[in-house]
């Protein structure tokens, strides 16, 4: 049966804890040489609206150590870019292609897909979600704390697509999420209305990044102006000026606290080099389980269908 990802609202709880078994596995597999290529002859299409390294990177690379291949395309590259409507490019590339990962800005582009198409769609960014992003990211933790049994994370920052997404993943697993957002740059309403009437999470917002990190497990910052924002870039300067994850604010963490970045970073605003350099953060760890993740989400959106 056909599963797609836009959010991970898609996903039960078991799914996700299950889904980042799988990764764990397939990463020591991988490590040991012992990685069963379980998606040859499979092919997975990449649609993107939006520049990206790891979120391209690491979804091609899973399906080539997989035993995969795939096909690439901008909007330009197709006939999107002339305005085919996503209707006959979902209905077509269904005929192609096992699976479709897209990035793009609005958020009904990647539904329409998914309501076309006769094969999985994947979420790989809306200006709304980050799905992927927040569960490879749940790997990491779960690695590095050995469970993700009573978390505590504290995103620091915008309440953006990632926002938006670490609020779907409390709601689904049941930990608690405390986001310290300035004025005016809070996450979606709707979003945290959702959590609140079907998660089972604790969903708290402050203006204290102090106050949101004091019991975390997990410090979790994002740029200050995403992709699509650059023109208010030096008026979220101002805005954010303390909302950035450095020394001071890590000492008021718990001392086992780990701190995360879904990068591209900007040392010296949303966090410092000397945080990003030091020894409580996994950022490129958790940059490096991109990969592992989206090998255990390909494998299972694909040969579910079987």
């Amino acid at each position: 049966m056909k599963r797609d990802l836009l959010t991970i609202r898609d996903l039960t709880a078991s799914e996700i804890r299950q889904l980042i078994d799988r990764a764990q596995r397939m990463k020591q597999e991988w490590s040991e040489g012992s990685l069963r290529p379980s998606l040859s002859r499979r092919i997975l299409g990449l649609i993107f609206a939006k520049p990206s390294t790891r979120t391209r990177v690491s979804f091609e690379a899973a399906m080539y150590r997989l035993g995969g291949n795939c096909i690439f395309l901008t909007e330009k590259d197709s006939q999107i870019s002339r305005s085919e409507p996503l209707a006959d490019t979902a209905r077509v590339l269904a005929r192609y292609v096992d699976t479709i990962a897209v990035r793009t800005f609005a958020h009904r582009d990647v539904e329409e897909l998914a309501r076309f198409a006769s094969i999985p769609v994947i979420n790989g960014l809306t200006d709304d979600f980050h799905p992927c992003q927040v569960l490879s990211d749940l790997l990491t933790i779960q690695e590095k704390r050995g469970s993700l049994e009573a978390l505590h994370v504290a995103w620091i920052g915008d309440g953006n697509n990632v926002a938006h997404s670490w609020i779907n993943a409390s709601a689904r697993l049941g930990f608690t999420l405390s986001l310290a957002c300035p004025p005016g740059h809070e996450p979606s309403n709707a979003v945290v209305e959702w959590a609140g009437k079907e998660g089972t999470g604790a969903v708290h917002i402050t203006r204290d990044p102090r106050e949101a990190v004091s019991s975390a497990d997990v410090l979790y910052t994002d740029v200050w102006a995403s992709m699509g924002q650059e023109a208010e870039a030096e008026e979220r300067r101002k805005t954010f000026r303390d909302y950035q994850i450095n020394d001071s604010l890590l000492a008021a963490a718990p001392s086992h606290a780990l701190v995360l970045h879904c990068l591209p970073a900007h040392r010296g605003e949303e966090i410092t080099e000397e945080v990003m350099e030091g020894p409580r953060s996994v950022v490129f760890d958790q940059a490096e389980n991109r990969l592992y993740f989206q090998m255990a989400l390909l494998d299972w959106v694909i040969n579910r269908q079987d």
